[in-house]
């Protein structure tokens, strides 16, 4: 016999019970011991900050047509803020772009408090702790895996949906599945500035991340960025 009601998370869920799971979460005790380590030694240009140190939640337009997925946060930025993307080199990136497209209310981001306010967009990643050498274990992966899921489920106006690098762009395809949609046959391929429309309407835009790495080499340029939001808005548009 089928059960009476549905999970809790599926009748109930809400992204401000999310953020609550994610902040009080300790499924990775790897990972929970470098976000608190950082968090006490810290970065001599912000010893005098209070760290954050604990997992990062999304945030975001609860209305969000535009759902993007990043790596993680960064060691000295949202383990530090609170807020992903907050206060590193890749949220300078992102912020600025946001503003440029109307997507937000100002072009930058240093503290969770600083009045940031996001239209139509909302911002997770795969990990939610900040991981040695930006590079999470694929079991960490896993287990966070829950909270974006849940996340994709409760936003149901979201569109089109960017992934920041190859780590965001596996995330939300494996959390596709938890959603109970079908894989996408064939795989769609990770490119940069290559976009998949999804049965279940919208589309899946990919991009590479706008990491230090990747912006100071040139890998990622200004022009390459912008054209992706370009894309994005556009694609909102046709659906």
């Amino acid at each position: 016999m089928a059960p009476l009601h549905k999970p809790l998370t599926r009748v109930r869920d809400s992204l401000a019970r999310i953020a609550a799971d994610v902040v009080a979460c300790e499924r990775c005790p790897r990972l929970r011991a470098y976000c608190e380590e950082v968090a006490r030694t810290k970065r001599a240009a912000f010893r005098d900050q209070e760290y954050w140190g604990k997992p990062v939640p999304g945030f975001g337009d609860p209305d969000a047509w535009l759902l993007i997925v990043g790596l993680a946060p960064a060691a000295h930025g949202g383990n530090r803020t609170g807020r992903v993307f907050t206060g590193d080199k890749s949220g300078e990136w992102l912020f600025r772009e946001l503003y440029r497209q109307e997507l937000s209310n100002q072009p930058q981001s240093v503290s969770r408090d600083d009045g940031l306010t996001l239209y139509g967009v909302y911002i997770t990643a795969a990990v939610r702790c900040a991981p040695p050498g930006n590079k999470p274990l694929p079991v960490e992966e896993e287990r966070c895996r829950e909270y974006l899921i849940r996340e994709m489920r409760v936003l149901q106006r979201v569109r089109v949906r960017l992934a920041l690098g190859r780590i965001g762009f596996e995330a939300f395809l494996k959390s596709r599945r938890g959603l109970d949609l079908p894989d996408l046959k064939p795989k769609p391929a990770f490119g940069h500035g290559v976009d998949h429309p999804l049965p279940e309407g919208g589309w899946l835009l990919c991009t590479y991340h706008p990491s230090q790495q990747n912006t100071s080499t040139g890998v990622l340029t200004q022009e390459m960025w912008q054209a992706v939001f370009d894309t994005a808005v556009r694609l909102r548009d046709q659906v």
